[in-house]
């Protein structure tokens, strides 16, 4: 044990180290100084200001920013900000107010008045920017407010000269060469709403005695040198994320920009009326947000702007999370919080400030989840590093969402969807640290302790009696008599058969098995019941009516299943032992080679029996399967015999007798082999009932799991949880986060909103990797199958997942199903209905889904791609579903199609003679007593399959 601490205080040592080395230090010049002008809105949610409530609210906000800028600038005259001037000289602060001007003519007249008369009131006023990005969003101004006089538009003459230049430009452009009209006409539009911005501008420029300008973004001003011609200072926008640059490239863009203006325009006042960077959000191509970035960013771009004198705006103070709007970043490109606490310091090294908070966060979760390694029985160093660096990982991405959710901003919908986001990826990442578990415990950890092998029977057992009973419905009677023929060569002295045959009215399946007991002797007891209830647990209730009184332990035996003589000598022995009520051999199948799609289904199968239930056999946790089952009598009615309110009455019977205490043992050693399901439809079909009487068992025994409830060890519960959540859970979860991403392609492609982030995305890559690497590990490991088979057996298992998740979901909202007999043996056929069309359905709509972002990201947002990447992960469950159904009715499926192939490719590589009709001389023909030289033969190439 003190090698299993050892490696748990290194392994949370490294982790401590790792967040030591990987902290994220840059270097950016300091600044100790005071901003010229940040800009300031006070909106909150709703976009409204509260004229009665919220001065003090603005005065805060003010207060803070008046330590770190000597000036605000605003954008709009109305909804509140006019409380801000005022204020803002309570603190010494200078203002330049904003006039919002959009195409609501009453409203652009009401700013206009406003910002004239806060320039009039307010001496801390030094400017008014008239519009921000009008001419860039497009917004046409309205003629009405051209006149001079408020609410008054433009004299007749007047407009009608105005909108004639507009409609001489239109023209002027629609008759340049074709592969410039276009552009022309872009820029006559354009040209047309600068024209009336410039009447708005000298409008307030008569009103006024502060400098008057519009913010635009630069491109606007060069583009349409009028407009710098007309106002009394440039008021340029650059915005380097938004065109795209790196974080590295944006200062030395901005100071580009800013030269160009100055040289377009000399002895004209430039000023850079906004520039910023945002602190989260998704990248726009090449720029990345981020606080790191925004730090550096901002603290080269104030160093290079103060040593050349030029005049600037940071936009803006507080992050605004009313901004969603403008993508994933519009609420964070304040210098500070919504909180009004800053993100980064001015001066040293830009660090992240909550980093060792984050690393505690990681270290603490890390050690929580490791703790339970110290309750393994005899854990090895290895399995125990595996362990507790999986519970590291797992409290690195924890420390990563608490890091996400202190530094975001939700509204009602983004919050409803990351907390759903959440709930359901904290069974996803349970699920995955259970399958790195069991990946640990057996290419780490000890072999099995509990495993019966074959061979180990005492020479001088006991024999009490065993009483064997075979359920049949319908069943092909060739084949149940190659059963009773098998039980009949049992090398074991003392024990009976009861063949109980159930609601089966046609003579032709019953009869000929009640001969054959005749034949068979005394032991074979044949029972031929009509109307029983309660499926095939009320069968067995009638065998146990029937069974010898001196009987004391009851075998159970699928119809179809042909037995090895030693069964009953090798496993009986394991009842010497009073404690133990139940012993369970695996399933297994003879038929494998109908077909390949049969050979991958056993494949599939194996996986269980080789892996699950032998590791949960070192816990006494097995899952009885009804077949190559021994149970012993005094148990099985301790625990109320078969309860006929379940369609899995060997799974419900066994836990049952687990829950009273009894000792259960497991072999993997096959001691019978029966058939598989004859199509994929009942393949399906059973993994339904399977699934569909699990989660009745859940419903039926969650109670008994509860302190006190049960005999049930922490252990025993512990497998029992986990190996749900881990089939039924995993499977649900998979088709409901696969629908939930369905749901939300059109939002996030075509509303540009709500895009998931990597937190919630990656952890579902990281699922999918770590359950492919326990199928492909654990089965090289545990399961004798060969690697085509292997892969094909993943196949079957992944083409299940919508069959086990509908399940679930008529679990949830009904009591009973019937039960379905699988079909085995031959008898049924091929239903003409393809078998996947769902799944085809859901499969495909998921591939879309991944195109329709990959084609619509014209961005390239990384986030957008990671989610298009888990779109096309979803679909391969349900695209091996249609995979499967139709390889059942293709060429492909059969054997004799593969052999065929090979003697083929043989013959054309050389590898064999070609076979060639032989051709006789007409000579020969005619001669008595002459045959033609015989011929070669081809041999056939015997190829097995892979």
């Amino acid at each position: 044990m003190r090698a299993i601490v050892a490696v748990l205080l290194f392994v949370s040592a490294t982790h401590a180290a790792l967040w030591g080395l990987l902290q994220d230090k840059r270097q950016a010049p300091d600044f100790a100084g005071t901003l010229p002008s940040v800009s300031y809105t006070p909106f909150e949610p709703g976009h409204v200001v509260d004229k009665t409530t919220d001065p003090d609210k603005i005065r805060t906000d003010l207060k803070k920013l008046s330590t770190m800028t000597r000036a605000i600038r605003a954008y709009s005259a109305a909804e509140g900000n006019e409380l801000v001037p005022p204020i803002a000289a309570e603190f010494g602060l200078k203002v330049t107010v904003g006039a919002w001007i959009s195409t609501d003519d009453q409203r652009n007249e009401h700013e206009i008045a406003a910002a004239i008369d806060l320039a009039r009131r307010n001496s801390n006023v030094i400017g008014i920017v008239v519009g921000n990005e009008t001419v860039y969003r497009g917004e046409q101004i309205p003629i009405e407010n051209l006149g001079q006089q408020p609410g008054m538009g433009p004299e007749p003459e007047e407009a009608a000269r105005i909108l004639g230049e507009e409609a001489q430009r239109l023209r002027d452009a629609d008759a340049q060469p074709e592969d410039k009209r276009a552009e022309a006409v872009k820029w006559a539009i354009a040209e047309n709403n600068v024209q009336r911005l410039i009447k708005l501008i000298q409008r307030v420029k008569k009103s006024v005695s502060v400098p008057v300008s519009t913010g635009e973004i630069w491109n606007i001003w060069r583009d349409h040198p009028a407009l710098a011609h007309n106002t009394e200072f440039i008021a340029a926008h650059i915005l380097p994320y938004w065109e795209n640059h790196s974080d590295k490239q944006a200062v030395d863009q901005a100071m580009y920009l800013y030269k160009v203006l100055r040289d377009m325009f000399p002895g004209k006042r430039v000023v850079i009326a906004e520039f910023g960077w945002p602190s989260a959000g998704y990248n726009n191509l090449n720029a990345d947000p981020g606080r790191f970035e925004q730090a550096v960013v901002l603290r080269n771009f104030v160093a290079r702007a103060d040593a050349i004198g030029a005049e600037y705006n940071i936009v803006e103070g507080i992050d605004r999370p009313w901004k969603s709007f403008e993508g994933g970043v519009g609420p964070y490109w304040g210098v500070l919080d919504n909180a009004g606490q800053p993100k980064f310091s001015w001066t040293g090294p830009v660090v992240d400030l909550n980093y060792w908070k984050l690393a505690t966060i990681a270290l603490l979760v890390g050690v929580l989840l490791s703790l339970p390694i110290l309750r393994l029985f005899e854990p090895t160093v290895m399995q125990a590093l595996l362990l507790s660096a999986t519970s590291n990982a797992v409290g690195a991405w924890a420390a990563t969402v608490f890091a996400y959710w202190d530094t975001h901003y939700f509204m009602f919908g983004s919050a409803f969807a990351l907390t759903l986001g959440l709930i359901l990826l904290v069974p996803l990442v349970l699920i995955a640290m259970a399958r790195i578990e069991e990946i640990a415990a057996v290419a780490f950890g000890r072999g099995p302790r509990r495993l019966l092998a074959k061979g180990t029977t005492p020479a001088d057992s006991p024999c009490p009696k065993v009483s064997i009973h075979i359920p049949a419905y319908f069943e092909p009677p060739d084949m149940l008599k190659a059963t009773l023929d098998a039980l009949a060569r049992l090398d074991y002295p003392n024990y009976e058969c009861v063949v109980i045959i159930n609601n089966t009215p046609d003579p032709a399946f019953w009869q000929p098995i009640q001969d054959h007991c005749r034949m068979l002797g005394e032991r074979f007891k044949f029972i031929n019941a009509e109307k029983v209830k309660g499926f095939k647990a009320g069968a067995l209730k009638i065998a146990m009516d029937r069974t010898a009184a001196d009987a004391e332990i009851i075998g159970i035996i699928d119809a179809d299943y042909v037995v090895d003589p030693d069964w009953l000598k090798d496993l009986v022995p394991a009842f010497t032992d009073p404690h133990v009520g139940l012993v369970q051999a695996p399933q297994d199948h003879r038929d494998e080679n109908r077909s390949l799609m049969h050979y991958i289904m056993n494949g599939e199968y194996a996986g269980f029996f080789d892996i699950g239930m032998v590791q949960r056999n070192e816990e006494n946790a097995i899952i009885v399967h009804g077949t190559m089952c021994l149970i012993r009598r005094a148990a099985m009615e301790m625990a109320g015999g078969w309860a006929g309110d379940t369609i899995c009455e060997d799974t419900d019977l066994g836990l049952a007798i687990i829950e009273q205490g009894w000792l259960t043992h497991y072999t993997n050693h096959r001691y019978g082999k029966g058939l598989l399901p004859d199509t994929y439809e009942a393949f399906k079909k059973q993994r339904h009932r399977w699934a569909y009487g699990g989660f009745q068992i859940v419903k039926k025994h969650w109670r008994r799991f509860l302190p006190g409830a049960s005999r049930l060890t922490p252990d025993q519960k512990r497998e029992f949880s986990l190996g749900w959540l881990n089939w039924l859970g995993a499977e649900s979860l998979g088709v409901l986060v696969a629908l939930l991403n369905l749901v939300w392609v059109p939002i996030v492609a075509f509303a540009g909103i709500a895009i998931p982030d990597k937190i919630l995305t990656l952890p579902i890559i990281a699922a999918f990797l770590v359950s492919l690497g326990h199928f492909l590990i654990m089965y090289r490991l545990r399961v004798p199958v060969k690697t085509g088979q292997m892969l094909g057996a993943m196949v079957a298992a992944m083409s299940v997942q919508w069959t086990v998740s509908r399940a679930v979901a008529q679990g949830l909202i009904t009591e009973h199903l019937p039960f379905a007999r699988t079909s085995k043996g031959g008898l049924s056929r091929m239903s003409i209905e393809f078998q996947a069309f769902w799944e085809a359905v859901i499969g495909v709509l998921l591939l879309v889904g991944a195109g329709v972002l990959v084609a619509t990201n014209t961005k390239q947002v990384r986030e957008l791609y990671i989610f298009a990447t888990v779109l096309v992960l979803e679909s391969l469950p349900f695209l091996s579903a249609v995979a499967i159904a139709t390889l059942e009715l293709s060429r492909v499926n059969a054997f004799e199609f593969w052999k065929n192939s090979a003697v083929r490719t043989a013959e054309l590589i050389g590898l064999r003679p070609v076979s060639l009709p032989g051709v006789t001389a007409p000579s020969q023909l005619s001669l008595p007593g002459v045959t033609a030289p015989p011929q070669p033969v081809a041999s056939e190439v015997q190829r097995e399959p892979s």
